[in-house]
């Protein structure tokens, strides 16, 4: 009777271990590894709207703070601008020419890829610089025959910006320009839509 007992508590034993260490398994992997999200880029940042806080006139030296920013500037995701953006006038009919209907031609055989649409995302004025590229998978139609399938993000890219962060020193507000991650969307995949 003793070794029943004995066997009962072992057996006990390595079944709430076994259940321990399914349970953290991998857990290392989550910390090291950010776990890939569908919500890229991340959520709405917020900012306190108070406007000491803000960079002054002389603290936005494009020079100096493309310096800062070295090669991390890249000109076809970041501006200190709005970028211009046209559209196609809707109701005027036109012949398309000949570049227009090879352009029509690449985008019917896109149909069953995933691209990423790309719009200037305004951070705000402490950040610099202040528009930056934000991508998002094109969800309007389904991306598979039959349909069913849809665009999901796949992979994602991080920009160097700057920004302005001000923080309570020895009784003085001291402000300065830090370099922060910022992530975008770089590529979608077809993928179930669950």
């Amino acid at each position: 009777m003793d070794n029943w007992c004995c066997f009962l508590a072992l057996y006990m034993l390595v079944l709430s271990l076994g259940l321990r260490i399914e349970e953290g398994m991998c857990q290392h992997y989550h910390v090291l590894r950010p776990v890939p999200s569908d919500t890229l880029p991340l959520v709405e940042l917020r900012e306190d709207p108070d406007p000491v806080l803000d960079p002054r006139e002389k603290d936005l030296n494009e020079t100096e703070l493309r310096g800062i920013l070295g090669s991390h500037f890249d000109p076809l995701f970041m501006s200190e601008i709005r970028a211009m953006e046209f559209e196609i006038q809707h109701g005027k009919k036109q012949k398309p020419s000949k570049k227009l209907r090879r352009r029509l031609q690449l985008w019917l055989w896109s149909y069953a890829f995933c691209p990423v649409v790309y719009a200037w995302n305004d951070l705000g004025h402490r950040f610099w610089p202040r528009y930056v590229r934000a991508g998002s998978c094109y969800n309007k139609r389904s991306c598979s025959v039959p349909d069913g399938m849809l665009c999901k993000p796949a992979k994602s890219a991080h920009l160097t910006v700057l920004r302005w962060r001000c923080a309570q020193r020895k009784g003085a507000l001291r402000c300065a320009w830090i370099p922060v991650q910022y992530p975008v969307l770089s590529e979608c995949k077809c993928s179930c839509p669950t």
